[in-house]
């Protein structure tokens, strides 16, 4: 495995952040800012430095390399497979009246099967229920494939988030990566960081992603009394206090974070599905917390490892860069600590993390946590 990483801010042009040496049909990871990325010029520049190259687009709420977490930016890692192959698919939830469920399903089948190592998934982030997402692709491996990825993101916008392969970045998009070979040796983990605290309250409505009521009460109206004051910055306020969710039928509690709300349905929207009959608390981290979960990950994910890894692509969640502010470097740098330097590393910020839990081989969505791939030949 071979590659090369270049990174441009909006007033400067691109700058190699390793040697810049010439690649083979590479696949071309792109991340950055979302405003960057819809520069109706980006597609036919980043071709024009790779010419015969896979090219990714998702947009971010910050791109990681080992040099920096920057927001207003975009960042390249263009990666050559000397021993392994991949195949890119892509479907668009906007095509078409089709559910999450249907499109995880589809963008899955739609990968030759013979020889399919992993899937890396960039998904757009913006109204995709991604609970029903991981299900549907569940659903095409019999939950028998080892797929990571990231829902894009839009900053603490909540905007819109575009994703592409081999065109300008759209909404709607989902890429899967199929990587294939004998060769590859795929590891992942995932940490939170975050703890539970003050009562459990039991979903008696919701539907889908959205909560009404917790204990017959709105959740709404719960949740601001919780927050005080922070209630009037909702929603972003609700990224320091998502939601710690355990159904009856998991063994493993889910992080949901809070990504809207409803002012007249008195409703919260979540990033993935909530149950009724589920038990809800809320949640509080602090940096040393977050920091030192970013550490678990890399060395659950090292732990059983081969080889050394070649590639880690790190997928954090938006709520613990807000938490971690200035000292947002700081979990990316206890990864390398212990991954190693030797090691390429690209990823992103994101609205949502996929990956299984710790254990299993069916992927799940996530939120607030770091979710680390390691790759290598």
């Amino acid at each position: 495995m071979r590659t090369v990483q270049l990174k441009r801010n909006k007033n400067s042009d691109w700058q190699y952040l390793s040697e810049d040496i010439k690649l083979k049909e590479p696949l071309v990871l792109v991340f950055g800012n979302r405003f960057l990325l819809e520069d109706k010029n980006i597609f036919k520049e980043v071709k024009s430095i790779f010419n015969d190259g896979h090219i990714v687009f998702g947009s971010t709420s910050g791109d990681i390399t080992s040099q920096s977490v920057d927001d207003e930016s975009i960042t390249i890692t263009a990666i050559e497979l000397e021993k392994s192959n991949f195949i890119i698919k892509t479907t668009n939830v906007l095509d078409a009246d089709v559910d999450s469920f249907a499109v995880g399903k589809k963008i899955i089948s739609q990968l030759p099967q013979e020889g399919l190592k992993h899937v890396f998934i960039i998904s757009e982030g913006s109204f995709i229920n991604g609970s029903q997402l991981t299900k549907g692709m569940n659903a095409a491996t019999q939950d028998n494939l080892l797929i990571t990825g990231a829902l894009c993101a839009d900053a603490a916008r909540f905007e819109k988030t575009i994703a592409s392969y081999n065109e300008n970045p759209k909404s709607g998009e989902i890429i899967a990566i199929g990587l294939y070979g004998e060769s590859l040796e795929v590891t992942f983990s995932i940490n939170g960081g975050w703890t539970p605290f003050g009562p459990e309250r039991i979903v008696t409505k919701s539907k889908g992603n959205i909560l009404y009521e917790l204990d017959n009460l709105p959740a709404l109206d719960l949740y601001k009394k919780y927050l005080g004051e922070k209630s009037k910055e909702l929603p972003g306020a609700a990224l320091l206090y998502p939601l710690n969710v355990k159904s009856k039928e998991d063994n493993n509690s889910i992080v949901r974070t809070i990504i809207n709300i409803d002012e007249e349905e008195n409703s919260m929207i979540l990033a993935g599905d909530i149950f009724e009959d589920s038990s809800v608390q809320l949640m509080m981290t602090n940096v040393d917390n977050i920091v030192n979960a970013a550490e678990k990950a890399a060395i659950n994910a090292s732990e059983f490892r081969k080889k050394e890894p070649e590639l880690a692509i790190l997928v954090s969640c938006i709520g613990r860069k807000l938490v971690l502010d200035q000292r947002v470097e700081e979990e990316v740098e206890e990864v390398m600590e212990v991954i190693g330097n030797s090691t390429t590393i690209t990823g992103l910020y994101s609205y949502g993390e996929i990956a299984p839990f710790i254990g299993e081989n069916n992927c799940q969505l996530h939120n607030q946590t770091m979710t680390i791939t390691l790759i290598s030949e």
